[in-house]
């Protein structure tokens, strides 16, 4: 009998999502752990409202997207999970590893609101993403409680980490001086308390650099201690508050 399944398929971008990450680095390993705010920006050909009607009665969904710097990286049968220490292999199907097969990304998000914005359609606010600035979205779908939440669901491999925080420490002069936006200091604390850190890295001396929400964001780690050491506004990616859709 033929096979009438396609060995390549299609995947048409239907969104952009703006986010307050320049860059891979630092961004949360998991949706939902750090209070982040983006905006999900629809391609001309899907930007219609029609096509969000009733999106707006859920307040979480899922978005299926690319891990757009990944995509020509190849793949492994197996990973090694940055909180597992970095030398512990998994397989591939066991984790979230972006080097995949295909390299596609699922996330829950929170909705916020939906804007209708004027020239550019159905905007969707949303929380707790963690994607980097500018991915694409292949496709959106409601989060369903009765069918999506699994009471019996086992952890695996992340349960003893799932805990994991640093704390976070930032002088009060450094936020003031910067002028890093007050609304997101809480998100950005959020997101040093996952340490950024690749998990073979422990040298307390070493200054590690993230860019968030515009900014050069420099810090170190000691004793379970992250330290803020600098934040300077960064010279090439903007903040969300500035860009114009």
């Amino acid at each position: 009998m033929q096979d009438d399944v396609t060995q390549e398929y299609t995947i048409r971008r239907i969104a952009v999502i703006h986010t307050d990450f320049g860059e891979k680095f630092g961004i949360p390993r998991q949706s939902g752990l750090a209070d982040t705010r983006a905006e999900i920006i629809f391609e001309p050909e899907y930007a219609s409202t029609e096509a969000v009607r009733g999106l707006d009665a859920f307040n979480y969904l899922w978005l299926i997207w690319q891990f757009s710097e990944n995509k020509d990286s190849g793949w492994h049968p197996t990973v090694r999970p940055p909180r597992l220490g970095g030398n512990t292999r998994m397989g591939v199907f066991a984790t979230r590893s972006p080097f995949r097969p295909n390299a596609l990304g699922l996330s829950s998000v929170k909705l916020e609101r939906i804007e209708e914005r004027e020239g550019v359609g159905p905007v969707l606010h949303v929380r707790g993403a963690d994607l980097m600035d500018g991915t694409p979205i292949f496709d959106i779908k409601p989060y369903i409680p009765y069918a999506d939440v699994h009471e019996d669901a086992l952890e695996g491999f992340t349960g003893p980490t799932k805990g994991y925080s640093l704390g976070v420490r930032i002088k009060d002069d450094l936020l003031k001086n910067s002028g890093f936006p007050e609304e997101k200091t809480e998100a950005l604390r959020q997101v040093l308390s996952q340490d950024p850190r690749p998990s073979y890295q422990e040298d307390p001396e070493r200054i590690y650099g993230m860019n968030f929400a515009g900014f050069e964001v420099k810090f170190k780690v000691r004793e379970g201690e992250l330290e803020v050491a600098s934040i300077e506004k960064a010279m090439i990616t903007e903040s969300i508050n500035n860009r114009k859709h």
